[in-house]
């Protein structure tokens, strides 16, 4: 079969490689129908290893059909369409009893540390696999993973239906928080920040109530007036930009929450004191909980407009390199590129 192989950093090979075989006794092995690639796959090709071990398959975003079941599976037939949730947690560490299998002690990804779903046939756990509903598509049903992780994000803050909240970055998972936030927050004001005209239309169309232009502003201080010098209910910090966390920190009201969604290559510096006396709740995420987070990822899409408003260019796999992963680093990229590997 093809494969999209990741050799090390700008080495992506779509090589013919062996079929995953039979499955184990609780796997199910897919005939991805749709993947989709993300900034993660991007900066693996661009500058990695980060995270992939040199010589897997990449691909955590995607949808198949069950072609094989392992003889321990309950619950999915040979035909049915389902997501991946591509992270494998153990199931018996102290975090995977408490419900947090996102941190589990053995956690390893689909597409990462495991062959994933940038291939014809993927192999995958069955405890992660979801059935898609019937109304949603194949190229909306390849964003589910990716969805899951915003709306984990949103979990963590409990953002309610009439709170405040800016976002700050809407490009990639900060487009899909946006798009969460609008159907959470439905009596509250969700405002969108960016330096990205394009970027802040999409969150228009995701329903943010409104977009703000960020170019050459104080983040701060633009946070503040916005709010007649009160803050936001929450912040979330989804750039990953040295003074962004200090400034959604200053930016949320008292009792407000701070959530830090973007990756630091660098220690950040806080004024510690002010966010004590303020009581600000800083909240940070990874991943997403399978059992909660994809139902409600496949959820929000057949009910929504949301993949057809972030979908970009759909690519053939032989195409990966060129058309997918250069332009996503390179950020010219627009709208979420979809994978199909037949």
């Amino acid at each position: 079969m093809k494969a999209a192989v990741f050799h090390g950093r700008g080495d992506v090979r779509i090589e013919d490689v062996a079929e995953p075989g039979s499955p184990a006794r609780a796997d199910v092995v897919l005939e991805v129908v749709r993947a989709a690639i993300c900034g993660t796959d991007a900066s693996e090709w661009d500058h990695g290893p980060i995270l992939c071990r040199p010589g897997v398959v990449l691909g955590h975003e995607f949808v198949g059909r069950v072609v094989e079941v392992g003889d321990e599976v309950a619950g999915l037939r040979i035909g049915d369409r389902v997501v991946s949730g591509a992270g494998i947690s153990c199931g018996h560490c102290l975090w995977c009893r408490r419900g947090r299998t996102n941190l589990c002690a053995e956690y390893r990804t689909l597409g990462l540390q495991v062959d994933g779903g940038l291939a014809e046939y993927v192999a995958s756990p069955a405890s992660i696999c979801r059935l898609v509903p019937d109304g949603c598509d194949d190229d909306a049903a390849a964003m589910a993973q990716p969805l899951a992780v915003a709306l984990h994000a949103l979990s963590r803050v409990g953002l309610g239906r009439e709170e405040t909240v800016a976002v700050i970055g809407v490009g990639g998972i900060g487009s899909f928080i946006v798009a969460g936030a609008a159907d959470r927050a439905t009596d509250g004001r969700v405002v969108a920040i960016d330096i990205d005209a394009q970027r802040l239309a999409t969150a228009t169309a995701l329903g943010a109530g409104e977009t703000v232009d960020a170019t050459g502003r104080e983040l701060a201080e633009l946070l503040l007036e916005l709010t007649d010098g009160v803050g936001f209910d929450v912040v979330i910090e989804a750039t990953g930009a040295p003074h962004a966390p200090a400034a959604a920190i200053a930016g949320a009201r008292r009792a407000g929450r701070v959530l830090l969604v973007g990756l630091h290559g660098a220690p950040r510096e806080l004024q510690l004191t002010p966010m004590i006396l303020r009581e600000i709740d800083v909240f940070t995420t990874v991943a997403h909980i399978c059992d909660t987070d994809i139902p409600a990822a496949l959820d929000l899409l057949t009910r929504s407009e949301v993949a057809r408003v972030t979908a970009g260019p759909r690519i053939p796999l032989d195409a990966l390199v060129d058309d997918g992963l250069r332009p996503l680093a390179e950020r010219r990229a627009t709208g979420k590129i979809l994978v199909s590997p037949a």
